[in-house]
């Protein structure tokens, strides 16, 4: 049975984000959105777009995730199968064989452990292994994706992506770039209501990258604030991406002090989670921020879960 066409559960009241502050359900955990917060990637391929793959050393890439706490992740993202442009997919066997040892030996590290599958099988597996959320770039498109999560009290990250990564940067196009990705979030969100999952499970993010042209992500960046449809929190990943290579000439590993600038950029538009790579140097720039805004009266200041 389908749970997007022929679910039998009532779909649950519309619950706004007006809360203060607001909160996002997440596996073992309740996590505070009143200040944004910090998802630094543990990656287990070993095709990585920037270089980071770490597939076949489990003691390294656990080691690595505690390493991001430590320098003051408030989640980590374990990401088997790559969804860079181009990327060719890989079994469900390699994935989960890549993704259980690592969630396992993070399971005490104190922060929600994101598992970045498409795959319900890996969906269903890691989650029975603890993980807390699902951060999914088809947005539970996958038959039995929605099945595999909805009974589960993980978060879930709906993302958005034209195509799929074997082709999707071959010629991106759209009439109205921001009009599109919101009407696709009202859409999946509208699927997650009829599968009755909590709407504060669910966090959005605009897959910067996945789809489109450099236009498109500056035009996304821009107008990010409007992307948040029903005031769902929105969670942005430009974390050494190929649109800050192709605005600075630089390539992937040299691209940290774009990166935490886009971070910057994407939390004063709005973004409640940043995923990225170089957690340490974007907790720093959060700081500065974070006093910017203070001096100014605002309230929601950035603290690093570790302070």
């Amino acid at each position: 049975m389908n749970p997007e066409q022929t679910s039998q559960k009532a779909a649950p009241p519309a619950r706004p984000f007006d809360m203060t502050p607001p909160h996002l359900r997440c596996g073992r955990f309740e996590l505070s959105l009143a200040r944004p917060l910090l998802m630094g990637i543990v990656n287990l391929t070993d095709d990585s777009f920037s270089g980071d793959g770490l597939a076949d050393d489990v003691a390294r890439a656990i080691e690595h995730g505690r390493q991001l706490v430590v320098a003051g992740a408030q989640l980590l993202d374990l990401g088997g199968e790559s969804s860079r442009p181009g990327a060719a997919p890989v079994s469900t066997a390699q994935e989960l064989a890549r993704v259980l040892p690592v969630l396992e030996g993070l399971r005490d590290c104190g922060v929600p452990l994101s598992v970045d599958t498409v795959k319900p099988e890996v969906m269903r597996a890691t989650l029975a292994a603890g993980a807390d959320m699902i951060n999914d770039i088809t947005a539970l498109q996958m038959p039995g994706a929605l099945a595999a999560v909805a009974e589960s009290s993980c978060a879930l990250c709906l993302m958005h992506m034209q195509g799929e990564p074997r082709t999707m940067q071959r010629a991106p196009f759209y009439d109205d770039v921001v009009g599109e990705v919101a009407d696709f979030f009202r859409a999946r969100i509208a699927a997650t209501d009829r599968a009755g999952v909590a709407r504060d499970r669910i966090v959005l993010d605009p897959g910067f990258g996945f789809g489109k042209t450099l236009e498109h992500n500056l035009v996304l960046l821009r107008q990010l604030a409007t992307l948040a449809v029903d005031g769902l929190p929105l969670l942005v990943g430009l974390s050494r991406k190929s649109m800050l290579g192709a605005l600075t000439g630089r390539p992937a590993h040299e691209r940290v002090p774009a990166s935490v600038a886009a971070a910057l950029l994407a939390v004063q538009r709005g973004a409640a989670i940043v995923r990225v790579h170089d957690v340490c140097a974007t907790r720093d720039a959060l700081a500065v921020l974070d006093a910017l805004q203070a001096v100014g009266g605002n309230p929601h200041r950035y603290e690093a879960m570790n302070q």
